[in-house]
């Protein structure tokens, strides 16, 4: 299962419009009880064709697997309660409708394609699902207690990739530490760090050591901490997400994947506007409406920064933006060496691994690790003796992993090319110019 999810992963990062691709992709994480990556996948299906069945049913059950994991509807659309049954209703036989109810269940089956229990039927623990509910006052006050990660990792830790730590330190660390300094040169303090690039590059790891550089801590958020079933429950959400970061100052706030939280507005149809709402409150707290944002350091990944909200990417919010490139030859020996560390090795040359993988993630090259080291073990376990990983091994599995960038290049070639008017894409087209994928 696990290697035919990465197979899959692989294939929508290589073309990231095959929707088809990324609804089988979103089945088996939901078979395989990964249902936060699940819901990030639906989430951008929906974002391309907010109307798609099949993805609005998976979504269902990556929230929770029942109608009340459907973004509710507004009161006034929602069908009459028990004791506020139409008149209508009493005309209604008994194959109809509960008579015990006055609610027509068979109906509303129909209409929601999903199977509606009459309330205090007895469900068992077995087939009952479980609700996401609204969170209490209770429960708010002790996540927002609740102290985030204080990351040790710094930038040093970060092997290679030299021009994407000069870049963060000029564009966010050195103002951040020297405010003072900053403030005379009339330089703003305020707006977030968008990282962006292909998969499996990094970002992550980047922005906590960018927390560790400012002895802050780290709190992630991902779609799937914000969406919920109720109407208006993901907009407080982001509300509380972001009064727990502030409570917590000095931290980071890293929102992963924030295409998939703050897509553009204009691409949510009329059955996706409740995902306007979130992009609406997100916007707010970016501003600091109704607080102050002193000691909050926002951070942001996407591998599609062409499908975020053009109101996100204005000044004061997420204003500065940085290209994590695939990494470079010594990032590369880096990522090699960690991925093997731990493993019977003999005769590995990994500056020779390095110049053979250009172009690869850091996923990419984890993989390639875990593959040549699998060709040792079936021998080992063949012959009943450990053999070392050799480079007999990775030539081998050289021929079964590949980069998985490539898709994303041409993505990003088609961008700079007829999408850059405003310049906002010029570190990337000349990367790619660099690299010549334009020429």
């Amino acid at each position: 299962m696990n290697d035919l999810i990465s197979a899959i992963t692989a294939a929508v990062a290589a073309d990231p419009e095959a929707l088809p691709l990324r609804l089988h992709l979103a089945e088996l994480l939901i078979a395989n009880g990964d249902r936060a990556r699940a819901v990030a996948e639906l989430s951008q299906v929906l974002m391309r064709d907010a109307a798609h069945e099949r993805a609005q049913q998976l979504m269902r059950e990556a929230l929770g697997g029942s109608a009340a994991a459907t973004p509710a509807v507004p009161a006034a659309q929602q069908p009459p309660a028990a004791h506020e049954a139409p008149e209508s209703a009493a005309a209604t036989g008994p194959a109809d409708q509960d008579q015990s109810h006055g609610i027509d269940w068979a109906r509303l089956e129909q209409e929601v394609d999903v199977t509606i229990d009459p309330p205090f039927v007895g469900a068992t623990e077995a087939t009952a699902a479980p609700h996401p509910m609204p969170v209490d006052g209770d429960q708010a006050a002790a996540e927002l207690d609740e102290a985030p990660e204080t990351p040790e990792v710094t930038l040093a830790d970060v092997g290679g990739l030299q021009h994407v730590k000069d870049r963060l330190n000029v564009a966010f660390l050195d103002p951040m530490r020297n405010p003072e300094i900053a403030k005379a040169f009339q330089k703003s303090l305020r707006g977030g760090l968008l990282l962006y690039g292909p998969p499996g590059t990094g970002k992550t790891f980047i922005a906590k050591a960018i927390a560790g550089e400012l002895g802050a801590k780290f709190l992630t958020v991902t779609v799937a901490d914000v969406l919920n079933s109720f109407i208006g429950e993901s907009e407080k959400n982001v509300q509380r997400l972001f009064e727990r970061a502030r409570k917590h100052a000095p931290c980071v706030l890293f929102l992963d994947e924030l295409d998939s939280i703050g897509g553009k507005r204009s691409m949510y149809g009329s059955s996706a506007t409740w995902m306007r709402g979130v992009v609406n409150q997100l916007l707010l707290e970016l501003d600091g409406v109704g607080s102050k944002n002193d000691g909050l350091f926002v951070l942001a990944a996407t591998n599609h920064p062409w499908d975020v909200d053009d109101a996100l990417m204005r000044p004061g919010r997420f204003d500065r933006v940085v290209l994590v490139t695939p990494p470079d030859a010594e990032a590369r020996i880096e990522i090699l060496r960690g991925a093997l560390a731990g493993r019977p090795v003999a005769g590995i040359d990994l500056a020779q691994l390095a110049a053979r993988s250009d172009r690869f993630s850091g996923a990419d090259l984890e993989h390639l690790a875990t593959t040549a080291a699998e060709k040792a073990m079936t021998d080992s376990i063949a012959s009943g003796q450990v053999r070392p990983v050799t480079m007999a091994d990775f030539d081998a599995a050289f021929t079964e992993v590949q980069p998985s960038t490539g898709g994303w290049m041409q993505n990003a070639v088609n961008v700079v090319t007829f999408g850059n008017a405003d310049g906002r894409y010029d570190e990337l087209e000349q990367y790619l110019t660099r690299e010549k994928f334009i020429k």
